[in-house]
């Protein structure tokens, strides 16, 4: 993959999920769905989408006849601060967040099948590349598009969100390839509709990826009675694009209270929400960031993180912070008094690890009390003489006890400070007790006192990921690489002999040859049809011929509905290719 300044900043946990564009796996045909997609949604777009949509085509250097090169969007991209990276499918929402936070678009180098072309469930090139990229050349949007992946990054997932995370992927693995059996499709969709069935209340994470559906992905601008298209989900889907214009699909004022509204992949959505502009996206975001652990602290953040079942980072007041698997802590009303974690566990101050406090030197978890001493005492403001003053020297027994009724007796070992906060004190042969229950006996080892009042901020993913050692691990189940039949294969050898013949690498006869090849093996096929068409009309070709390939497509229609307005686009663009901006 060919780095640029901004993929040069991407933490090595998210490096682990781009995989090379593997770009000449795309056949023939794949690159005649591109061409069709594109040159139907310029011709749409360009009335119904934002006024950046057709502009940032053009900056971002995605080409409307062949599937875009990730390297040639790069070198563009760069020029607006962002980059693009490919990935297999969908990826960890938190990783996806993440990669926005750090201007990469993440693009998944798939591309729909045929019977898909119209809509997708799954993530394609298609979806990311001409949805997304386009729209991020308007700087107020990529704002919003930056801001809502540092936001979104903060966001708590739960356990079963991340069982549904594989189950929605799994699905769309199977969607994706056109040779699945329908049995195995249906047992999918079962199983996605038994977990949401017990999804329980929602995360941050689920809720905030309303906002993001809502908005990234479906979102219109301006106001309820005149709108424009800039989610990417509608830029990148046909019949959606018209369809979500008219009267039967809601439109709604774009507030908080989109993050009430759940959707549905696998169909067109009931409702729509329009923004007046890019900048109140931003508004309706920071408003439900200060309801987010990350800004509110307390009990209620530490419990989210014990909840995630996952890696995670509470913050002190101190500025401590503590990253690894937390398990339940003890609680007086809305404070945390006591936290515990389990498994490997790091201490940092402003996102760097403490020397010799990494999870090598914490394997096996961390505890500590948080509060004010009995006395009414901040521990973390005292100065040396303050501590002295109270017995905490190094080399001396001391003893610390708490408002919650917690004490701590042991010697000290070391004092820990970054300025004028106390971070850390270390202790041997230490006790700690809550009456008489016991949180910590001397023969568990050395102690450390993590020092803090209350947890201020709580998050997923570690303060320190490269001292962590942390990774997103690539997802078990690969996307299917699609195992073609024969008769298809030799389809999109009739493919690419079209693009030839309309690259001039191919004489015109070949064309001749491609129709008498349809009209004999490939009775079904309707694309082909229409570039052979489009190539007939534009250089004068035999009216039989013409009339011919016409009569068949219309047969087309008539035969299969589900292909009426896809031919019926194709050839209106055929016979008005001036509908095309630029063309």
């Amino acid at each position: 993959m060919e780095l640029n300044e901004v993929l040069n900043k991407l933490p090595g946990h998210l490096m682990d999920l781009v995989i090379d564009q593997p770009y000449n796996e795309y056949t023939a045909q794949d690159h005649a769905v591109w061409r069709y997609v594109m040159r139907q949604n310029v011709r749409i777009l360009s009335r119904l989408a934002h006024g950046s949509y057709l502009e940032g085509l053009k900056k971002t250097g995605i080409s409307i006849d062949v599937i875009p090169h990730m390297y040639g969007m790069n070198r563009i991209l760069k020029e607006i601060g962002w980059a693009a990276v490919a990935v297999d499918g969908f990826i960890p929402p938190q990783a996806f967040m993440e990669f926005q936070a750090y201007n990469v678009l993440v693009i998944a180098a798939d591309i729909r099948p045929i019977d898909q072309i119209a809509y997708t469930p799954a993530p394609d090139i298609i979806h990311e590349a001409a949805g997304h990229a386009p729209i991020i050349a308007d700087p107020d949007y990529a704002h919003y598009l930056r801001h809502f992946g540092e936001i979104g990054a903060k966001a708590f997932s739960s356990k079963n969100d991340y069982e549904q995370y594989e189950a929605i992927r799994h699905l769309s693995i199977l969607k994706a390839d056109p040779y699945t059996p329908a049995v195995e499709i249906e047992a999918a969709l079962q199983q996605l509709s038994h977990l949401e069935s017990k999804m329980g209340a929602p995360s941050e994470m689920s809720l905030i990826r309303n906002l993001h559906w809502w908005t990234v992905e479906y979102g219109l601008i301006g106001n309820l009675n005149d709108f424009k298209i800039y989610g990417a989900g509608l830029l990148s889907s046909i019949g959606e694009s018209i369809s979500c214009m008219k009267a039967t699909v809601k439109k709604l004022p774009y507030t908080l209270d989109a993050v009430n509204y759940n959707f549905d992949i696998t169909t067109q959505q009931p409702q729509l929400f329009v923004t007046p502009d890019f900048n109140h996206l931003n508004e309706v975001l920071d408003e439900f960031a200060e309801k987010m652990a990350f800004k509110k602290g307390g009990r209620m953040a530490i419990d989210m993180a014990t909840a995630s079942g996952n890696t995670a980072t509470v913050e002190l007041s101190s500025g401590l912070q503590i990253t690894g698997t937390f398990q339940q802590s003890l609680v007086q009303g809305n404070d945390v008094i006591y936290w515990q974690t389990k498994g490997p566990t790091q201490l940092c101050f402003q996102n760097k690890q403490l020397e010799g406090h990494g999870k090598g030197n914490h394997p096996n978890g961390l505890g500590s009390p948080l509060g004010l001493l009995a006395n009414g005492t901040t521990l973390e403001l005292l100065d040396d003489d303050e501590l002295s003053q109270m017995g905490i020297v190094a080399g001396k027994t001391a003893e610390l006890n708490y408002q919650s009724g917690i004490s701590l007796k042991g010697t000290v070992e070391y004092i820990h400070r970054s300025g004028k906060k106390v971070l850390l004190i270390g202790w041997s042969n230490c006790s700690v007790k809550k009456g008489e229950t016991s949180l910590f006996k001397p023969s568990a080892g050395r102690f450390v006192l993590s020092v803090g009042v209350a947890v201020v901020s709580a998050y997923p993913g570690p303060a320190d990921a490269a001292a962590f050692n942390y990774s997103f691990k690539p997802p078990a189940e690969r996307t299917h690489k699609i195992q073609h039949t024969d008769k298809s294969r030799k389809l999109h050898s009739l493919y690419q002999d079209m693009r030839d013949v309309r690259t001039n690498i191919k004489n015109d006869g070949v064309a001749d040859t491609i129709a008498r090849e349809l009209e004999t093996n490939f009775q079904d096929e309707w694309l082909l049809y229409l570039e052979l068409l489009e190539w007939f009309e534009a250089n004068n070709g035999p009216e039989i011929t013409k009339t011919r390939i016409h009569e068949h497509l219309l047969s087309l229609q008539s035969a299969k509905p589900e292909l009426f307005t896809l031919i019926e686009d194709g050839l209106a663009l055929i016979y008005n290719p001036q509908l095309i901006p630029n063309n």
